[in-house]
């Protein structure tokens, strides 16, 4: 992969100084923490920056930490370190689901899940899955350091509520309070690294209560809340999915293009809805199929 244009590079020490650098140069600058989508981004002539800033020497950044009932998720961890991670074992199966679907095992040992979201694309696996769990984005900026509700982040695509010289230091996820169990179900076009066709993310909490979001199948990954609140209260049955599969033209919006037609998206979704929600629901009454494989 050749790079022909040229740009400045540093590695700060420390994030000030990296939110220093940052607001100086503006959109000038990019953030390099797995590089897995900047540099092809570079290479392809898509992005030129003047800059490029370096996080990996930050220190701190590459903690994955659950306290008072809050995962917190640094900006450098990989998704091979959510896969590896025992607190995502035990408490957040259906992230560390979604992490194995991710690319390729090579790409995970460097991809980053902020770096996921900071691309902003449609089809990014992290969109939906954080959605469910309401995590918030932890960011440094030149005046404050402030968290974005992930309902908030996404603008479209490839665009982020992130403003001039601030810096995504990690994400926070609140660990459900009531017994919950997930499914995260991604649509591909063959076995191996894909971009998703479409993907769907569900929790399933005590009490009939469901958290749904969808990715590739709008602007943005989307929380289906007209969905959510067909089914909240009511135990999960053959008519009420076919009755919430009904409801999805007014939650998504598929497109047409390289990776699959808008038609094709909008009926697979509808597949994928009923299973994650059958899976997720068996899986809170302690069976269904094990975390990490396909129910499509």
């Amino acid at each position: 992969m050749a790079i022909a244009q040229q740009f400045e590079y540093v590695k700060p020490r420390r994030l000030s100084e990296a939110v220093r650098i940052a607001s100086r140069y503006g959109n000038r600058a990019q953030v390099l923490a797995g590089g897995t989508d900047l540099i092809g981004l570079i290479a392809d002539d898509a992005v030129k920056p003047d800059l490029v800033i370096d996080i990996k020497g930050i220190s701190g950044l590459d903690k994955i930490e659950l306290r008072n009932g809050v995962l917190r998720i640094g900006a450098l961890v990989t998704f091979s370190d959510l896969q590896n991670s025992s607190v995502l074992a035990r408490k957040f199966k259906v992230l560390l689901e979604m992490a194995g679907w991710v690319a390729s095992v090579g790409i995970r040992n460097r991809a980053t899940m902020v770096g996921n979201i900071c691309s902003a694309v449609p089809c990014c696996d992290s969109g939906p899955i954080l959605l469910i769990y309401e995590a918030a984005v932890l960011v440094a900026g030149p005046v404050r350091k402030r968290k974005i509700p992930i309902s908030n982040w996404f603008v479209g695509p490839r665009t982020t509520a992130l403003k001039r010289g601030e810096i995504v230091t990690g994400l926070d996820l609140p660990l459900p309070k009531t017994k919950h169990a997930g499914c995260f179900v991604k649509l591909k076009r063959y076995q191996g690294e894909d971009l998703a066709q479409a993907s769907v993310a569900i929790l399933a909490l005590a009490g009939n209560s469901y958290r749904i979001a969808f990715g590739a199948v709008a602007p943005r990954p989307i929380r289906a809340l007209k969905i959510e609140a067909l089914l909240e209260g009511k135990a999960l049955s053959g008519p009420l999915m076919d009755e919430a599969v009904r409801l999805l033209p007014e939650e998504i919006a598929p497109i047409t293009d390289i990776r699959a037609t808008r038609e094709y998206r909008a009926h697979m979704v509808g597949v994928m809805l009923k299973r994650g929600l059958e899976a997720a629901v068996s899986r809170l009454k302690g069976n269904g199929p094990e975390y990490g494989s396909s129910v499509i």
